[in-house]
């Protein structure tokens, strides 16, 4: 399993529209092959920061769905990021 966490950091004012910009790609996300779950969600302390959480069965379905990243759009809108994909052996209740 793999599992990509993080953070973005995008201007405050334009957080929101851009969480609502990403909507489609969520929806897409979790509709594909191999994911597990997808979500990116506003901060509750930091106004500028966007906390990234994806699941993906493997690394074929992750690269499979990601393709060349986010739209430039987007991507322009990103002040600083620091995500990281973490490859997990096992999984337990806890």
């Amino acid at each position: 399993m793999i599992i990509i966490a993080g953070k973005l950091y995008v201007d405050a004012a334009a957080r929101d529209a851009y969480l609502a910009g990403c909507s489609k790609v969520i929806e897409q996300a979790r509709a594909a092959p191999g994911c597990l779950d997808f979500a990116l969600s506003a901060d509750l302390i930091e106004p500028n920061r966007i906390n990234v959480y994806e699941r993906w069965d493997t690394d074929e379905d992750l690269e499979r769905f990601r393709g060349a990243g986010p739209e430039p759009e987007q991507a322009a809108q990103i002040r600083d990021a620091a995500v990281s994909r973490y490859r997990i052996s096992g999984v337990e209740a806890p």
